[in-house]
């Protein structure tokens, strides 16, 4: 894959980007769902999560359109009912896995909602080698509840680096309450330094890697035929702590439990950040291909400034 440093790539440099954010996103409305949640079981509250999804879908009439187009790039030769179809299982799957999350995040229990690892073989050799790992996720599937799932199951202390909410009445619903997890603001000043540090006592750091961050870390890489842009932080960050960098995407089966698929690690060698990042972009592609409906991305990947 060709790839484009964000210094000399127009539009990939500048103000951070802001992604995507809706009214909805408010501490009070993450509470009302959550009581509703917690007084169904879950059959039921997945059920009324999927009529809910389809009862608001044409309130965000912008999002749907971005999705669609998402999925146009996707999916080029889908026919436009086909296309249709998969933008509400987008917003059903979507609203399937949040109603898990804000149940799972308050009883303290993800892993009974957890079928398989797939990929488990990984994750034991580097327990054996006795290092730590980036384990890099997307925005597909539970990806918040991944981080838990994988906690729990690797037995060592994990650090998950996220970015603060926009209302910090959802950052303390969502982060407040008890986790196997240590969370890790994004823009904590000098945040990266512990983190080495952890790693390189066998600690394990998840991260996210599909969304470029507005800074000249990023970098441009061909995505389903486009050129859209991507952070090189995490291999970086692999390669001084001597880490590898572990993919892996928590998906939402068909008999509704969660399988973590585990990829194979890439080991970071001198200068070789950026091949591990075309590698790292090229595992996601297939990922998104094969779970297109669980990819919740609301905004334009392959926009030049990322968001807007």
């Amino acid at each position: 894959m060709n790839t484009t440093d964000a210094r000399s790539h127009p539009g990939l440099s500048g103000a951070p980007p802001r992604w995507y954010g809706h009214g909805l996103n408010r501490g009070a409305s993450y509470r009302a769902a959550a009581i509703v949640a917690a007084a169904l079981p879950r059959p039921a509250r997945l059920r009324l999560a999927g009529g809910v999804a389809r009862l608001l879908r044409w309130a965000f009439a912008g999002e749907r359109a971005v999705v669609g187009a998402n999925v146009g790039r996707i999916l080029p030769h889908a026919t436009p009912p086909a296309r249709a179809a998969l933008v509400d299982d987008v917003f059903r799957h979507f609203a399937m896995c949040f109603s898990d999350l804000i149940t799972a995040n308050r009883d303290g229990r993800p892993e009974r909602l957890l079928a398989d690892v797939e990929g488990e073989h990984h994750l034991a050799a580097i327990a054996r080698d006795g290092r730590g790992a980036i384990v890099l996720t997307a925005h597909l599937g539970n990806w918040e509840l991944a981080g838990r799932l994988m906690a729990l199951r690797m037995g060592r202390p994990t650090h998950v680096v996220v970015a603060p909410e926009a209302d910090p009445r959802v950052e303390r619903f969502l982060r407040g309450g008890p986790a196997p997890v240590r969370f890790v603001p994004r823009d904590e000043p000098r945040a990266a330094l512990p983190l080495v540090a952890a790693l390189r006592r066998g600690e394990i750091v998840a991260m996210q890697g599909d969304r470029a961050l507005g800074t000249r870390g990023d970098v441009g890489v061909r995505f389903f035929d486009a050129e859209a842009a991507f952070p090189l932080g995490p291999f970086f960050l692999a390669r001084a702590s001597g880490v590898p960098v572990v993919p892996a995407f928590c998906v939402l089966g068909r008999d509704r439990r969660y399988t973590v698929r585990v990829g194979e690690p890439l080991r970071i060698e001198a200068d070789g950040e950026q091949a591990a990042l075309e590698r790292w972009v090229g595992t996601l592609e297939r990922t998104v291909r094969a779970h297109p409906e669980q990819w919740f991305n609301f905004y334009d990947v392959w926009s030049p400034v990322a968001a807007r």
